[in-house]
């Protein structure tokens, strides 16, 4: 048995961005930041903040690009895929990247963008297997 899935409740660190695969089907695209505090041996209190790249497929993708904004808050409930790729000067990277199947829109952040129910969501879809999203950037975000 095996299990990969992942739980964030973090701040967008950009608006999602959408983009449609040439058969039609939207993807969308944002950073999320999940942050841990504690204090230290000498009492200092210590923040660390990790960012993870998010993969929204189909509607719930539409979704998030319509009512998520940059410093909204959002649950986010996936699964890990590593992939590489190729930059614009043919340097091999990796990634790592959550492929969300459910996101619940929270209340806290500071997004403008409302949507129209505290826990607006749409239906998850799975992400089409070995289908790279199609975004040419040299970093993906």
């Amino acid at each position: 048995m095996s299990v990969n899935k992942v739980i964030l409740i973090g701040n967008l660190g950009k608006d999602p961005e959408v983009r449609y695969t040439p058969n039609g089907r939207a993807v969308a695209r944002f950073s999320l930041a999940t942050s841990e505090v504690w204090n230290d041996a000498e009492g200092k209190r210590q923040e660390r903040t990790e960012w993870h790249n998010i993969i929204v497929w189909g509607k719930q993708g539409e979704t998030c690009a319509q009512y998520l904004a940059k410093g909204r808050q959002a649950y986010i409930e996936g699964s890990i895929r590593n992939r590489s790729y190729d930059d614009k000067n043919g340097t091999k990277r990796y990634i790592t990247e959550i492929v969300a199947q459910r996101v619940r829109f929270l209340g806290g952040g500071g997004g403008t963008r409302v949507a129209p129910e505290a826990e607006a969501e749409a239906p998850g879809e799975p992400a089409p297997a070995g289908q790279t999203p199609p975004f040419d950037d040299d970093i993906p975000f």
